[in-house]
């Protein structure tokens, strides 16, 4: 959806993560944003001036079965929120989030909120007649404010969409939360690129400002910037964390270990991490092998092979699975697909799946997500992410991401590149195009 006109009849060239544009009446702008709710609460459409950003969290909200009459729950409380709040990897930064925005929200009557990746809510600080206020619809420690929870808001919103975002009056989907404003950033572990949570500034309507956007998003930036100096922490809460695309032999990285997976044992560990609900023998072989002749027993071996590789605590069987929760950097690139975060997407996306195998599940998954990927880019029409695609060994080849970018950058390397793509494609009809994925 393109931004609307300013009142001067102007064209708005503000940024479409922002909740004002230059020179709107907030008032009126509360108005039609709550005449809209009103119509998307009764009838399931979205009028316009509605942002994009807030049209697609309504609707995310609506399918997770959120009210508008709703209220946050309180998930951890008392010793369970201070156990998970010490061992939280955000807490090593909480010291700086105070530092650089502690002032801001007590003078400015706000509150200082941070997150988890999960919406839950594991700091609240700041102006005291604020936080009283603030209590009344549990915006405190412990409460869960992800978007499937309590619907649009800008914590919630963040991590959904894993981008810096600007929640404005009544484009909070519950209606108890309407008369606030708020500001968040995702902020990311270093290492992985992993969400970690978010950063918030929660308060009145003069934060549906520019300004309180980029301050937040700059205080993300800074506590990622020093997580990275403070370096690598065993980290009881977080996953184990599977790297496995743009690379044939895939890395898991368990409690500060690093393990170096053989082929067959990455294929093998991508796919139970597809499936938490575990895999019958039977379905591995399917899922491995191409060979109808391999046997049971040569599946077998490899999974104990990989179980003294990794140890009894996380590979079990009846049926095989891995026993706790491991993040991967596939799951990471279709989570930000799936909100529309093209351009993390593409961020995270190292190259194809395990680029070599051909275990027919993996070949699988290793199009659907390179395809998901390359679709997005090709509908965003952004020349930068056209061009990285295109430049990179797997897109080299890639003629529909070239015609795309000759439509947005016509250069003329990109047009010579695109003719000599063209030209061997109409040589060549009939011969099989080499593909990486």
């Amino acid at each position: 959806m393109s931004p609307a006109a300013s009142p001067s009849g102007e064209a708005d060239v503000s940024d479409p993560w922002v909740a004002l544009e230059p020179g709107t009446d907030p008032a009126e702008r509360v108005r039609v944003l709550r005449r809209a709710h009103e119509t998307f609460t009764a009838v399931g459409t979205v009028p316009r001036p509605v942002r994009a950003v807030v049209a697609d969290s309504w609707r995310r909200s609506a399918r997770a079965g959120v009210g508008p009459d709703g209220t946050a729950s309180v998930e951890l409380a008392d010793g369970d929120l201070g156990t998970y709040r010490a061992e939280h990897p955000l807490a090593r930064v909480m010291p700086l989030f105070r530092e650089l925005m502690g002032t801001f929200a007590a003078d400015g009557e706000h509150l200082l909120a941070v997150c988890d990746a999960h919406g839950r809510l594991l700091w609240v600080e700041g102006h005291l007649a604020t936080r009283r206020k603030a209590d009344r619809m549990n915006f405190v420690p412990g409460a869960r404010w992800a978007e499937t929870a309590v619907g649009t808001n800008a914590p919630g919103t963040a991590v959904a969409v894993d981008r810096p975002v600007q929640v404005f009056a009544a484009e909070h989907f519950i209606r108890r939360v309407q008369p606030w404003t708020c500001a968040a950033a995702p902020v990311h572990d270093p290492r992985t690129g992993r969400v970690l949570g978010a950063v918030d500034i929660t308060g009145g309507d003069g934060l549906a400002h520019p300004h309180s956007l980029g301050f937040v998003q700059a205080v993300a930036r800074a506590a990622e910037s020093h997580l990275a100096l403070l370096g690598p922490q065993n980290d009881p809460v977080g996953a184990p964390e599977l790297t496995a695309l743009g690379r044939d032999e895939a890395q898991l990285l368990v409690a500060g270990r690093r393990i170096r997976l053989s082929r067959r044992h990455s294929e093998i560990v991508v796919l139970l991490a597809r499936h938490p609900e575990g895999l019958t023998g039977d379905e591995l072989l399917c899922a491995l092998y191409e060979d109808e002749s391999v046997t049971p027993v040569t599946l077998r071996a490899e999974l104990a092979r990989l179980r003294r590789t990794l140890g009894p605590t996380l590979l079990g069987s009846r049926p095989y699975r891995l026993l706790v929760p491991v993040e991967s950097d596939v799951s990471v690139v279709e989570r930000r697909l799936e909100a529309g975060a093209v351009t993390a997407a593409a961020t995270a996306y190292a190259g194809p799946l395990l680029p070599g195998s051909q275990a027919p599940a993996v070949v699988r998954l290793r199009r659907r997500l390179a395809d998901g990927l390359r679709t997005a880019l090709i509908a965003r029409r952004d020349p930068d992410l056209l061009a990285d695609w295109a430049h990179a060994p797997w897109g080299e080849d890639d003629l529909d991401v070239w015609r795309a970018l000759a439509t947005v950058r016509p250069t003329s390397a990109v047009r010579s590149r695109l003719a000599a793509l063209e030209h061997e494609l109409t040589a060549e009809p009939v011969r099989e195009r080499r593909s990486p994925w």
